[in-house]
């Protein structure tokens, strides 16, 4: 992403804190002074490094704003800006009608140099199209601190061709979708639909994207699975029907970053705002990792260390695949299920999740099941994915962006266990007699709940709910449990409902999110606490 990227492992250069700037800046054009307040909000989303230099740049255009006259920028064609695509001959950029030069940003992009140097010498709208967080004031205002001048006249706005939509083909939703960004697409049911229904249906269920949707022709599609070792295949849907048996698993997939927003009212995160919802259980059909990966002639076991990595059709503005790993030995063990499925709860993949081919990683996190899947590579190594390497990961409360190390942690797999209260509401009015509590509750890794506790006073006594469904098979519990609780409660009362749950390994909720904050806002799997009021 273009000029506002969560920082991608790295830390950004040493800077003088006690100036609150970055003296490598030199003053290279007069601009507008920053409005007051815009720091903390861009230490939220650039990161401290890049928001210490745009302080300084703000102090210096303040002085710059003392000239008794405006400025007069310069004007330039599209030709000339396209001269300016290296640190050499300086990085311009153009915006609309107006020329700047970021060579002094490059470095301290917080989404990588590379991903800045793709606009080098044209315009930023293409890329910012991708990600829509920077179309806002305080990004725009960063932006204009560079301005050098303005394209000329005749040159006018970039072609239609060049500034498209690349959401534009992106699939229609259920409009009962709770909407977390449109672009792209993310959004989760309502919680109060969550629990009605052991498995989501399709239109509801949560939609994690990163990238555009891509349009994918199923007569035309294949599947790549290639890697040392092995002999190389390539795939058609049709093959994968024919050539190997059905398969199908009931499993619950999650996001990385539910309840999200409970991390965030302790210290801000990164990341989506998800609440309860970015969690769904569906019934999937396909085909065995474990099947494709022998046919292409990889034995079922191998010494060391080695992973199965998954790109899928969906690329960013460098052309570079959303892509993530498992380890071999879970893919191709029978026991853990992993699927490439083309079916979801007996319908075809919908185009939001994965249509024609996906993978469904049972038991660990959702970032792992990729989807519109085209390449399976046996690798001695992790993905080098952006998302396998510097994203879902855990760290301390103690880790801030200017201190984190994405080297330092490994890539999240299995997840804790989780539990939610998906009926009343928060801030409900109940009536006095029998209140009935619902909610859903899962562990990662195939461990079993086997006990969900809730209390009606905050935490001081408990009560056990009720499991819905049937005992898994023991070890590939993939799927959630609904539970459910009915107690009688008197009028007037103020109630703090808690949950938690205990799986077959007897690992529990922690009591509260300070101790399990992060940065990235992952991991919240705290007790769940739903405040309501009786009504007399």
């Amino acid at each position: 992403m273009l000029l506002l990227r969560a920082v991608a492992g790295r830390r950004l250069p040493a800077l003088p804190l006690p100036r609150r700037g970055c003296s490598r800046f030199p003053p290279s054009s007069p601009a507008a002074g920053g409005r007051p307040g815009a720091a903390p909000v861009l230490a939220a989303l650039l990161g401290l490094g890049a928001v210490l230099a745009y302080g300084e740049r703000r102090r210096r255009v303040a002085q710059a704003a003392q000239a008794p006259s405006p400025p007069q920028y310069p004007r330039y064609t599209r030709e000339e800006v396209g001269r300016h695509r290296s640190p050499q001959d300086r990085v311009w950029v153009t915006h609309g009608t107006e020329v700047f030069d970021v060579t002094d940003f490059v470095e301290l992009h917080p989404g990588g140099a590379e991903k800045l140097m793709l606009a080098a010498g044209g315009a930023l709208e293409p890329f910012w199209a991708l990600y829509a967080v920077h179309n806002q004031p305080h990004v725009l205002e960063l932006l204009r601190e560079y301005k050098v001048g303005e394209l000329s006249p005749e040159e006018g706005a970039p072609a239609p061709a060049t500034a498209q939509d690349p959401f534009a083909g992106d699939p229609p939703r259920h409009p009962g979708l709770r909407v977390n960004s449109q672009k792209p697409f993310n959004a989760e049911p309502p919680a109060e639909l969550l629990g009605e229904r052991f498995l989501t249906p399709n239109e509801l269920f949560f939609t994690r994207n990163h990238l555009p949707v891509p349009l994918v022709d199923p007569g035309t599609y294949r599947l790549r699975v290639e890697g040392p070792g092995g002999r190389g295949v390539t795939l058609s849907l049709a093959e994968l029907r024919s050539r190997f048996p059905k398969h199908e698993v009931t499993a619950t997939l999650q996001c990385a970053g539910n309840r999200r927003t409970e991390m965030s009212r302790v210290r801000p995160v990164k990341g989506l705002a998800w609440g309860i919802g970015a969690i769904g259980t569906a019934r999937w059909g396909g085909v065995r990792l474990r099947d494709v990966l022998l046919h292409a002639g990889f034995g079922e076991e191998r010494e060391g260390e080695w992973h199965v990595c998954f790109e899928g059709l969906d690329t960013d503005v460098g052309g570079a695949p959303y892509g993530a790993s498992i380890p071999y030995s879970r893919a191709v063990s029978l026991a853990a299920d992993v699927l490439l499925a083309y079916e979801m709860n007996g319908q075809e993949l919908p185009r939001d999740h994965g249509f024609p081919l996906r993978v469904v990683v049972p038991g660990v996190v959702g970032a792992r099941s990729v989807k519109w899947l085209q390449r399976v590579a046996v690798s001695p190594a992790e993905s080098p994915s952006h998302w396998q390497q510097n994203d879902y990961k855990g760290f301390s409360p103690c880790v801030d962006w200017d201190t984190v190390d994405f080297t330092a942690a490994p890539a999240i797999q299995e997840l804790p266990v989780q539990s939610a209260i998906t009926h009343p509401p928060p801030g409900a009015a109940v009536p006095a007699g029998e209140l009935t509590v619902k909610g859903y509750a899962w562990s990662g890794g195939g461990r079993e709940v086997v006990r969900v506790d809730v209390s009606l006073d905050g935490g001081r006594t408990w009560r056990v709910a009720r499991l819905g469904g049937e005992r898994p098979v023991p070890g590939r519990a993939w799927a959630w449990a609904l539970w459910e609780l009915q107690a009688p409660v008197a009028a007037g009362a103020e109630l703090e409902i808690v949950c938690k749950a205990v799986d077959g390994s007897y690992n529990v909720q922690p009591d509260s999110v300070a101790p399990i904050w992060n940065l990235r806002g992952v991991l919240s799997n705290a007790w769940h606490r739903v405040r309501v009021t009786v009504t007399r």
